[in-house]
């Protein structure tokens, strides 16, 4: 029970990492609000889940006053908030940056990058208040090496990363920790995308990570929760990385 009587707020929370973030948590003794812009998927994920424990808040990350709106409640659900995680990202095709979009560009920096800058803007003062506590920001290995194709993507995680230690010195003398967690190629429902199916994601991609294989959303989720708990009291600024050896080559 490492983050028993915590209440974090979860962006992203309707699938994958966040869904699996969000149900470690609750493990590990944690209240959840989370937050996705697809509020049937979210409702349906959450419902099985201890009802006094979440919250399911259907919220478009990228509207500020959506953002600012879904952690009033809740702070006012839950009486406090002591842990962000902006996990929030979108997907973006396979294309040079001559064949990028103005649109996909944008959307890529408002879904992977301006939304956490918002949960961080509006989310710090109720950590604040609760006495301190953790932020934690889901980045990528992508944010460390490049991906070709990938241009946006990997620009707003790296992004993820440069903010995360400017919030670190920004609040450490609040007692507010900041890290990044970045996973490697982890089965879920954007490699499905990507690649057609999981099967031949973890064909192609899985032996480009020196185990052998894709990250489970089990495994980052027990990162999440490193960073959360006082396990971690001494990092804040850090990149956790959890990639099967990716970026070791």
């Amino acid at each position: 029970m490492r983050l028993k009587g915590r209440v974090a707020f979860i962006s992203g929370a309707a699938g994958g990492i966040g869904l699996a973030i969000t149900k470690a948590f609750v493990e590990e003794g944690a209240y959840v609000a989370g937050a996705d812009i697809a509020a049937d998927t979210l409702a349906a994920a959450y419902a099985p889940l201890p009802e006094d424990k979440v919250l399911a808040i259907p919220t478009d990350v990228t509207d500020e006053n959506a953002v600012r709106s879904a952690l009033e409640k809740t702070a006012s659900h839950f009486g406090k908030v002591d842990a962000l995680v902006c996990n929030a990202a979108t997907a973006t095709p396979l294309n040079p940056v001559e064949d990028i979009s103005a649109e996909e560009w944008r959307s890529a920096l408002d879904v992977n990058l301006t939304s956490a800058f918002f949960i961080c803007k509006h989310g710090v003062k109720h950590v604040r208040a609760a006495g301190g506590g953790s932020v934690v920001i889901v980045a990528s290995q992508m944010g460390k090496v490049a991906w070709a194709g990938q241009a946006a993507y990997c620009t707003t995680k790296g992004g993820l990363i440069q903010l995360a230690k400017t919030m670190a010195l920004d609040y450490a003398q609040a007692g507010i920790r900041v890290n990044t967690l970045s996973p490697g190629g982890t089965a879920t429902q954007r490699l499905e995308w990507r690649f057609g199916n999981l099967e031949e994601a973890e064909r192609q991609w899985g032996p480009k990570h020196p185990v052998g294989r894709l990250g489970r959303v089990e495994e980052i989720a027990r990162g999440a929760v490193f960073l959360a708990s006082t396990d971690s009291e001494f990092m804040t600024g850090a990149d956790l990385v959890m990639d099967g050896g990716y970026t070791a080559w």
